[in-house]
C-alpha cells in the first residue's frame, strides 16, 4: 500500500514529539516552578530563548515592542501559506499556573519543534509558521496589543490548545471588559456631624445592590462580577472615596456592549441617589472579544488526534465560558483553541489543583498529544488549500473581521516592567506568594 505525503508527514510529527518528549515535559514543569505575572514573563522568556537556540532557532525578543513577548519563524514569512502557533506562559497571583500556561507553552513548543525538519528535505513545506509568544492572557492582554502592534497580521490560520476537563474541538468564550466606578463624596465627623458630609461609600453600597438586581434581567450567560477596592478611611470619617470594579462578560460583541450601558446607568444612579460625584473608566485593560469558532480548523485538529485520543466535536453551547484574548485573534484570522483534558473534570480552573494536575502523566501525555495535533493541523494548512478555503469561507460566514478599535476607545498600553539584569534577578516577577 502506498503512503500519502499527508499520512507520511503525521508520522515523522508523531515520532518527532514523542522524541521531545521528555524535553517538553521538563520545559513545562520548569515553567511550573517559575510562575510570572503577565509582562514580568521574563524567566519563561528565557526557557523559550533556550529551548529554540538548542534547535539552532533564532528567537527575536521584544515582539510588538513587548519586552516579554517574542518571534520565531520556520520557512519564510516573504510568500506561500501562512500559519501561526501562540503560546501563553503568563500566571495567576496566589495560584501559579492555575490555567495551564505551563502546558499551553510546552505543547506550542512541541507542535513548531516538530515542524522544523519538515521544513527541509524531501518533505519541504511551503509558505511559513510562526511561533508568537503572546504574553499576559490572564487579563493583560497581550494579544491584542501583538495585534495593535501588527506582529499577528497576514496569517492564513492561528492555533494554540488549552487544558481542560474534556477533549474538544472548540467552543466559546465570553467578551469581557473592565469597569472602575471611583465615588467622590465629602467628608465629615460621622458621629458629630455627618449630615455634613456626603458618603462615596453609599454609592458603592447602591451601585453594588442595583447590579446585583441586574443579574436577574440578562441573559444567563452573560456575567457581571465585582469587587470593592476602597471604602474609606476609618469609620468616625465620612468615606470621601470609595471604589467599585467590575468585569462584564457575554457570549457576543452587541450583548457586551449592551451590558456595559446597563452597568454604567448602575454607577450613575447609585451617585445621584447618595448625592456624590462618580467617574466611570473603562477598559484600563483591552476588551476580550468572544471566540470566532472555525469549525473546519477544529474538526481537522480532531481527525489528526483520532488516532491518539477522542476529540468531542465542536460545543457551539456552554453555561458560563470564560474569556480569553485568543478571541481578539479569531475575528480577525480563522483561530482554533481547542481543549486538552488533564486532571479530574471536577478539577476547577484557576487553582492549585489545576497547577498540580499539569505535573502528573495525564499532563505530560496531553503536552505530547496536544503538539502533535497543532504540528499535523498546521502541516495541513500550509499543503491543503482547499482547508485554508473553507476555514476562510467559514470566518466569512460568522462576519466581517472585528478589531476593538472599532468598537470602543482602545485601552492605554502598560508600562512594561524594566527586564532583569541577570539571572539572579530573572525571576522577579513570580506569581506565588510566599
Amino acid at each position: 500500500m502506498t503512503t500519502t505525503p499527508a499520512v507520511a508527514r503525521a508520522e515523522r510529527i508523531r515520532e518527532r514529539v514523542e522524541l521531545l518528549a521528555e524535553q517538553l515535559d521538563a520545559f513545562s514543569r520548569d515553567l511550573h516552578a517559575h510562575p510570572e505575572l503577565g509582562y514580568q514573563e521574563f524567566y519563561a522568556l528565557e526557557a523559550f530563548t533556550a529551548a529554540l537556540a538548542e534547535a539552532g532557532i533564532t528567537t527575536e525578543r521584544g515582539a510588538g515592542g513587548i519586552p516579554t513577548a517574542f518571534t520565531a519563524q520556520l520557512g519564510t514569512r516573504k510568500s506561500g501559506p501562512q500559519a501561526v502557533i501562540t503560546a501563553e506562559y503568563d500566571a495567576l497571583p496566589g495560584v501559579g499556573h492555575g490555567c495551564g500556561h505551563n502546558v499551553i507553552a510546552a505543547s506550542s513548543l512541541g507542535a513548531f519543534l516538530a515542524l522544523a525538519p519538515l521544513f527541509d528535505g524531501d518533505a519541504h513545506l511551503p509558505g511559513g509558521v510562526t511561533l508568537v509568544g503572546t504574553p499576559a492572557e490572564e487579563g493583560g492582554g497581550g494579544k491584542e496589543l501583538l495585534i495593535q502592534a501588527g506582529v499577528l497580521e497576514g496569517f492564513d490560520a492561528a492555533v494554540m490548545v488549552h487544558p481542560g476537563a474534556l477533549d474538544v474541538a472548540a467552543g466559546p468564550s465570553a467578551a469581557k471588559r473592565q469597569a472602575v466606578a471611583t465615588f467622590t463624596g465629602r467628608t465629615a465627623h460621622a458621629a458629630a456631624n455627618p449630615h455634613l458630609g456626603r458618603n462615596a461609600l453609599d454609592g458603592v453600597v447602591t451601585a453594588y445592590q442595583a447590579i446585583a438586581q441586574l443579574r436577574q434581567h440578562i441573559p444567563t450567560t452573560d456575567r457581571v462580577h465585582g469587587v470593592s477596592l476602597e471604602g474609606g478611611t476609618r469609620p468616625n470619617i465620612v468615606p470621601e472615596r470609595a471604589v467599585l470594579e467590575f468585569f462584564l462578560r457575554s457570549r457576543s460583541i452587541d450583548g457586551l456592549l449592551a451590558l456595559s450601558e446597563r452597568v454604567e446607568a448602575a454607577f450613575r444612579g447609585a451617585a445621584l441617589t447618595a448625592g456624590v460625584a462618580v467617574d466611570v473608566t473603562w477598559d484600563a485593560e483591552p476588551i476580550y472579544l468572544p471566540h470566532r469558532i472555525n469549525e473546519p480548523l477544529a474538526q481537522r485538529y480532531a481527525q489528526n488526534l483520532a488516532d491518539r485520543r477522542e476529540v468531542l466535536p465542536v460545543r457551539w453551547e456552554a453555561d458560563s465560558p470564560g474569556s480569553s484574548d485568543i478571541g481578539n485573534l479569531s475575528h480577525l484570522v480563522p483561530t482554533i483553541q481547542p481543549t486538552v483534558a488533564i486532571g479530574d473534570p471536577d478539577i476547577p480552573g484557576h487553582s492549585r489543583e489545576r497547577a498540580d494536575s499539569t505535573l502528573t502523566p495525564e499532563g505530560r501525555r496531553g503536552i505530547v498529544d496536544s503538539a502533535i495535533g497543532l504540528a499535523r493541523t498546521v502541516a495541513d494548512v500550509l499543503t491543503d488549500e482547499e482547508l485554508r478555503a473553507t476555514a476562510w469561507a467559514a470566518f466569512t460566514q460568522a462576519g466581517a473581521p472585528v478589531r476593538v478599535g472599532d468598537l470602543v476607545p482602545l485601552a492605554p498600553w502598560p508600562d512594561f516592567p524594566t527586564p532583569p539584569l541577570g539571572p539572579a534577578a530573572a525571576h522577579r516577577g513570580s506569581a506565588v506568594e510566599n
